[in-house]
């Protein structure tokens, strides 16, 4: 009889290419089980109250300040994000968890809605199982956005991760357990890609978010959406920063650097076009190339780099066809454009100038430290120029009269607008995007409804009266 080997999860540190570990993934026989130990929590654990869910989650947020060391040093391992990083990862995480556990009994709590009902009111009850597919670039911090309000709504959840982070999903498992959650509430499973729609079609699965690239959230959505399930897609992005003739060129170039820089740029709210009136054009590049060429590239594992490895082979390759058939197109080299040479996946912070809406580093999304610079004669230019993209993710602005800025927000079509601020996620706000970026939101009270049933309860007359006679639908 011929044994075939089970697929392998490796985990290889991008920096020195070396294996770390290697990890069999799950039979079916083991997720089934998984499966049914969620299920059965499922059933206990959206009955416990509000207060009763709260108290292994502030228990998770204590677990993982305290060990915050070992897990960031886990994510930097894997895939190579800067020390400094992987522990604000690492705190972010617990903040979510702590917001979620003081705020949860706010968002949940029955809406009371007039009607012709003697009373009714709108509950918000758990789906059930949540099924998360979960991305390699923030492999705490995109499990916990989730994870935290999925849990204080009632709801039990199991982990697909990227396969080059096993010892990251499994880490996640352990603060859970540790926290004290019942046992099922929260499992990892290690699986290959190919066993996702499996378990997605799964009746013990209720629901399915996605943080990804949009090629992952078409395939995702198409499978949930044939067997009905809720999804919550969370895609690319090509986020563009507008540089408006009256902005702080000082400030803003060096913010400029950090939002395209921070994970190598490798973050989905990444700034990755960067608009510039010409008025300013010529002195924004020379400040805004200056602060990246200052950056200081390296090993994660150091405490004063700031840009380590892309986090595979083939990420990198993909950037590196991104300039390069961009340079053919017409694309100038302002800095770097080349894969650094050595051991590691790393490449040199990139700034492109002369780019066009035709090229591929203004066109895709550039998943990697590439910066395309784009000059435009005006704002009405710069604003078509922001929306001229397949994604809506983030997008920010940067001028000095803020009551503009207002109103050129709303002609952004993003999910968020930042004015004067580089584009990130804050448990206290929605987030997610529009377009091929996705849709639903995660975050703030918007987030943890996402994944429950909003009922409307409707109270009649006492018995005997007849309601008011109502069309059926």
């Amino acid at each position: 009889m011929v044994v075939t080997a089970r697929p392998v999860m490796e985990s290889l540190n991008p920096a020195t290419e070396q294996v770390l570990g290697r990890f069999p993934t799950m039979t079916w026989a083991q997720v089934d089980r998984a499966l049914d130990d969620v299920q059965l929590a499922s059933r206990s654990w959206r009955r416990a109250s509000i207060d009763e869910r709260a108290v292994p989650l502030r228990r998770a947020a204590e677990i993982l300040r305290a060990d915050r060391p070992r897990l960031a040093g886990l994510i930097t391992a894997e895939m190579g994000k800067p020390i400094v990083e992987a522990e604000a990862e690492i705190e972010k995480c617990a903040w979510n968890c702590d917001f979620y556990a003081e705020h949860a009994a706010q968002f949940l709590a029955d809406e009371p809605h007039p009607s012709s009902a003697a009373e009714s009111f709108v509950a918000f009850e758990p789906l059930g199982t949540v099924l998360a597919i979960m991305p390699w670039n923030f492999p705490f911090w995109q499990v916990f956005r989730f994870a935290a309000p999925a849990l204080m709504a009632g709801n039990t959840a199991v982990l697909k991760h990227a396969s080059n982070v096993p010892q990251c999903a499994l880490a996640i498992e352990e603060v859970f357990r540790a926290s004290g959650f019942p046992e099922g509430t929260f499992r990892t499973l290690l699986v290959a890609a190919g066993t996702v729609e499996k378990v997605i079609s799964d009746s013990r699965v209720a629901a399915v978010t996605v943080t990804g690239s949009d090629v992952t959230g078409r395939q995702v959505a198409s499978s949930a959406g044939y067997v009905v399930k809720k999804t919550v897609l969370e895609l690319g992005g090509s986020d563009p920063f507008v540089v408006l003739d009256d902005a702080d060129l000082d400030a803003t170039a060096q913010a400029a650097a950090r939002a395209r820089n921070q994970n190598a740029g490798q973050s989905c709210i990444a700034a990755k076009r960067f608009v510039v009136l010409d008025a300013v054009f010529d002195a924004f590049l020379q400040r805004f190339t200056a602060a990246v060429a200052a950056l200081k590239v390296g090993d994660p594992a150091e405490r004063t780099t700031q840009i380590g490895p892309l986090a595979r082979r083939d990420l990198r390759e993909v950037l590196d066809r991104q300039v390069r058939e961009s340079v053919t197109l017409g694309a100038r080299v302002a800095l770097g454009g080349h894969a650094r040479p050595g051991p590691g996946y790393y490449y040199a912070p990139t700034v492109l100038t002369d780019v066009t809406p035709a090229m591929p580093v203004f066109r895709e999304e550039t998943f990697g430290p590439v910066a395309a610079v784009i000059r435009v004669h005006d704002v009405e230019e710069a604003i078509a120029l922001a929306n001229d993209t397949p994604f809506g993710l983030g997008a920010s602005l940067w001028t000095a009269d803020v009551e503009r800025a207002k109103h050129l927000a709303r002609r952004i079509a993003a999910g968020s607008v930042f004015v004067n601020g580089i584009v990130a996620s804050d448990p206290r706000l929605p987030f997610g995007g529009i377009k091929q970026s996705g849709y639903g939101r995660e975050l703030s009270e918007f987030g943890i409804r996402e994944f429950t049933n909003v009922k409307t309860i409707w109270i009649g007359p006492s018995v005997g009266v007849l309601p008011q006679r109502v069309p059926a639908e």
